[in-house]
């Protein structure tokens, strides 16, 4: 086993939104951080960043003020984790993790007082708070009802032009659709590699070519999430240049090329803050020492290290990211065997119905924590230097109240705000 004679001021685990954004917000203090984790649910996102669509759950209510639909869940829910975090503590996190994407290439856009609606791949409409650049101009097509071009490709998944004007139309005429070969490559295509053959300029020139001659009677055209990995700004730029035309993105279905861009900002931005990452190693042990440190056990087999800290962020997610695991009895928590706040036997864990809109109660499961958001057992701090933040922490179910990234960032920002005392 390596070991690293290096004492951090934090480990961070997890790699997801928690996770990136906790060591972001941490380095940013002059900490010494080190971050481990898996795939997490960073990678399988739309690049949408939501702070709070949905409430309550079972009504489906949507919300354009993301702040009015916070006060109301935590009035319903006076134990989610929005409860302990402040209006202004929310809206720093977002810019400060915004403006970090913006600074290596990656623009974010939205509205301070609400949200955005945007275009999902399946037709419908989203509200969110934040949208990358190049999906912003969706959301003004959609609000104005502009005559648009939906563009698919044969071979192309989990995406679908003729979807997206069958389930809009009858709110916004003049929308219509043309599928095309993609002008490298043929067969099944997927996001990833289209968005690397756009990096050429004489692909974009092709692909322009393309669709020109549907494009006389609209405004707006709106292509699936292909349009370059490390550079998509510059893409739509040059197909805007070339087209004549307001250009913009909507997500694939997962996996779409949205996680992976995110990815490599992280991957780029972070070791130049002095973040040690230790890429795709999961924790598999911990052991708390006389000083109040911890010891970590990182990673299997030859390359397996230990690495010492002085505190912890667990941002480890739930089921997905491996924060919490399963067996036939419970849900326990995978790194620190925390307390897990849950329903009381296997049979409360899910309602009959599997699409029932009050949502399963296991969704609301995870770790209890204080107002310095440190993990709680009976009511009392488990480790004075353990702080939690992200989807693994209890009372709230972010996939349906549409809160999942800005509660990750935010809990982030506020662990670490903590921390620093």
């Amino acid at each position: 086993m390596i070991k690293d004679d290096t004492i951090y001021d934090v480990m961070v685990i997890g790699a997801g939104f928690a996770g990136m954004a906790a060591a972001l917000f941490a380095s940013a203090q002059g900490l010494k951080v080190v971050q481990t984790g898996a795939t997490g649910g960073i990678d399988f996102s739309t690049g949408f960043i939501d702070l709070m669509g949905v409430h309550p759950m079972e009504e489906g209510k949507r919300w354009n003020s993301p702040w009015a639909a916070i006060d109301a869940a935590v009035k319903d829910y006076p134990k989610h984790p929005y409860a302990l975090l402040k209006r202004d503590e929310i809206a720093e996190a977002i810019d400060t993790f915004t403006d970090f994407l913006a600074q290596n290439g990656l623009d974010y856009v939205g509205h301070s007082e609400r949200n955005s609606r945007a275009l999902t791949p399946a037709g419908t409409v989203k509200r969110t708070y934040r949208v990358p650049k190049t999906a912003w101009k969706g959301t003004l097509a959609l609000e104005s009802k502009a005559p648009t071009l939906f563009v698919d490709f044969h071979g192309l998944k989990g995406f679908s032009g003729k979807q997206l004007v069958e389930t809009r139309k009858r709110n916004w005429p003049g929308l219509k659709t043309v599928r095309i070969q993609f002008p490298s490559g043929s067969g099944e295509l997927y996001p990833e590699h289209m968005a690397w053959a756009l990096a050429d300029p004489a692909v974009r020139e092709k692909l322009v070519a393309e669709i020109l001659p549907h494009c006389d009677d609209v405004e707006y055209v709106g292509f699936p999430a292909i349009l370059g990995l490390n550079d998509p700004q510059q893409v739509v730029a040059q197909l805007e240049e070339l087209s004549g035309k307001h250009i913009f993105e909507i997500p694939t279905m997962p996996p779409s090329i949205a996680g992976p861009r995110l990815r490599a900002v992280f991957d780029r931005g972070l070791p130049v803050l002095g973040v040690r990452t230790l890429s795709q190693k999961m924790v598999t042990g911990v052991e708390k020492l006389g000083d109040g440190s911890f010891q970590f056990a990182v990673g299997s087999g030859a390359a397996a290290s230990t690495v010492n800290a002085k505190s912890a962020i667990l941002a480890s997610g739930r089921f997905f990211g491996k924060g919490l695991r399963a067996d036939r009895n419970s849900v326990s928590e995978a790194v620190f065997n925390l307390p897990v706040v849950q329903p009381g036997n296997r049979d409360e864990w899910h309602l009959h119905e599997f699409f029932d809109h009050k949502g399963h109660p296991v969704n609301m499961a995870g770790i209890e924590v204080d107002e310095q958001l440190r993990p709680l057992n009976a009511g009392q701090p488990v480790h004075d230097n353990l702080y939690a933040a992200g989807a693994i922490l209890a009372h709230q179910d972010w996939m349906r109240m549409k809160c999942g990234a800005g509660l990750a960032i935010a809990t982030a920002f506020k662990a670490v705000k903590a921390m620093k005392g």
